[in-house]
């Protein structure tokens, strides 16, 4: 039993997977697509990974605004999120990505990734870090329950 984390945007899907004892995520890959709309093979790569890694879960970022109103992203994502559920048959949980995307930037900085080469890594460090994120609350809240 795996989770699945994804950081959906524009022109590319970031991907992180967990390890099978969900305590941490590793980011798998970045899917990258020319036109925003054409999803069909972004859609079929998803399931290729859930087949692969025995997925049960997604977790999908929200991309909220900082005052947490909604904005076009959220209703993009929204659809992405009714579409993989009718393609994989599992449900997929949206988790808050805010600042998300700024943490990867100032992890990369940190880790001495040069700034032209930032933008090759930061949608799968996002994943990672929505998913990491999602992880460790399920844990905490199962902690709480025990």
């Amino acid at each position: 039993m795996r989770i699945l984390g994804l950081d959906f945007g524009s022109k590319t899907v970031g991907v992180a997977v967990s390890d099978p004892l969900l305590l941490t995520a590793q980011g798998v890959e970045i899917i990258r697509r020319k036109h925003e709309d054409k999803l069909r093979q972004t859609l079929a790569r998803i399931e290729e990974l859930v087949e692969q890694y025995e997925v049960n879960e997604i977790v999908l970022g929200l991309p909220k605004n900082m005052n947490n109103t909604e904005g076009d992203r959220v209703q993009k994502t929204t659809e992405f999120r009714d579409m993989l559920e009718r393609r994989t048959g599992i449900s997929v949980t949206f988790w808050d990505e805010r600042l998300t995307t700024v943490a990867a930037d100032k992890a990369m900085m940190e880790a001495g990734i040069r700034r032209e080469h930032r933008g090759d890594y930061v949608d799968m460090i996002a994943a990672t870090f929505i998913l990491q994120g999602y992880l460790d609350r399920k844990r905490f809240m199962q902690g709480k329950e025990d």
